[in-house]
């Protein structure tokens, strides 16, 4: 081969495009950079008290944020969030941390984060990557309770809804509860806060489901025949439908918008 023939192989190996391969994700991706409300305990006033950031998370679907990959069918989050599934968007970055600043806990107490409301079509779970996996429903999705224990160690929920361009948003207190008694502790809420997230579609193009009103007749022995229809009988006024015929299951049809009025239908000799 001569130095000009190796030259240019070398070059075309230089510049091929990098062949892109599918992955197959072992975790779900957090989406983004985390997003902290910052969580502590004041003695002077006995109240939990969080500090929110200024950001506001994108809830993405997996189509979006990484093309061409998927979950692992026997991960348990797969169901929700692969695009061969409900393919949901998608968001970890919202977490809870404890502040350093922060005061110790009252003996005998703990802290709880309890959901007060939220947008319906939003769904959390408390998320592992460590073997047994986990992604376990929380804050009232598929019908658990609203509230959790909170053991004070970071962990970032999976926030999920279908994709799409609305708002969400969801709306917290967090306080402590009397390890003996079970009760909340009495002006130890933090009162309420609220996260908040965009959300993006995937590119699927949307369906919808009509109503429609369908009249048929024999689509060979009827091609002189025009359609009428009328309100009411006996005495109503014979109207020509004006809506264009189809063949429809090897039959002529027209079909009618929902709002039609027209109840009765007869077949006219065509002039």
């Amino acid at each position: 081969m001569q130095k000009s023939q190796l030259l240019l192989a070398a070059l075309a190996i230089a510049f091929a495009p990098a062949l892109v391969h599918a992955a197959t994700l072992p975790a779900v991706p957090m989406q983004g950079g985390m997003v902290m409300p910052m969580v502590s305990y004041h003695a002077d006033d006995g109240r939990i008290h969080v500090m929110m950031p200024p950001e506001i998370p994108q809830l993405t679907p997996l189509l979006v944020s990484n093309p061409g990959d998927n979950f692992d069918p026997a991960d348990p989050w797969f169901d929700a969030l692969d695009p061969s599934r409900e393919g949901r968007s998608f968001s970890r970055r919202y977490g809870f941390v404890m502040d350093t600043v922060t005061d110790p806990l009252p003996a005998g107490t703990q802290i709880w984060i309890r959901k007060l409301s939220g947008s319906p079509e939003l769904s959390a779970y408390r998320y592992s990557n460590s073997e047994p996996k986990a992604f376990e429903p929380i804050f009232s999705t598929d019908g658990v309770t609203n509230a959790l224990f909170w053991n004070t160690v970071m962990f970032h929920p999976t926030f999920t809804v279908p994709p799409g361009t609305n708002t969400y948003t969801a709306t917290f207190e967090s306080y402590l509860v009397n390890t003996t008694t079970g009760l909340k502790v009495l002006n130890s809420s933090s009162g309420s806060f609220v996260f908040t997230w965009t959300n993006v579609p995937d590119g699927r193009p949307a369906l919808a489901i009509g109503q429609r009103i369908v009249v048929f007749w024999p689509a060979t022995s009827a091609t002189n025949w025009l359609l009428e229809g009328t309100a009411t009988l006996p005495n109503g006024t014979w109207t020509l439908v004006t809506n264009a015929s189809m063949t429809l299951e090897s039959q002529s049809a027209v079909v009618l918008d929902p709002g039609e009025t027209r109840k009765f239908f007869r077949m006219k000799l065509a002039q």
